[in-house]
């Protein structure tokens, strides 16, 4: 059974600055000119995080922009958008998010079967020297790559 998944959006920034130690998916509360601009792929999650308040998790900063053809029915592009998850899993999330160091972060945002889904990870921010680490690592293996590459050819 083939998987029906397209991406809309992506968080890069989120694994440059933090270490993504869970992941977890979730369903968003939209309107009808939101589903139709994101199917359009008009959505930003470069600024956007989660919080958990009152025993439900909301996504701030989370950018979609108005539909075009919307007119009177567009709603704020910036405003809180209720998550859909189960009980446990926002408790896990609460407990995290109360640790100290640890934020939640939208990592991609994607269509499901016909259905709008984030991926959310709680995350670690990392130190100046663990970025410099992983630009590193890259580097070199960008290197290998290049070297392969040349060797076969």
């Amino acid at each position: 059974m083939a998987e029906s998944v397209k991406l809309i959006a992506n968080n890069k920034k989120a694994y440059h600055d933090y270490f993504i130690e869970e992941k977890f998916e979730a369903g968003i509360v939209l309107f009808g000119t939101e589903v139709k601009s994101l199917r359009m792929g008009k959505c930003s999650i470069k600024e956007a995080y989660v919080h958990i308040k009152d025993g439900e998790a909301f996504i701030y900063g989370m950018n979609i922009s108005p539909y075009e053809k919307g007119n009177i029915f567009n709603k704020d592009p910036l405003r809180e958008r209720k998550l859909l998850m189960h009980k446990a899993e926002i408790g896990k999330l609460a407990g995290k998010q109360a640790e100290k160091g640890f934020t939640l972060m939208p990592l991609q945002v994607y269509l499901s079967h016909g259905r709008v889904k984030v991926e959310i990870g709680v995350a670690k921010g990392k130190k100046l020297y663990d970025k410099r680490q992983d630009i590193a690592k890259k580097d070199m293996r960008r290197e290998t790559e290049r070297e392969f590459k040349v060797k076969n050819l």
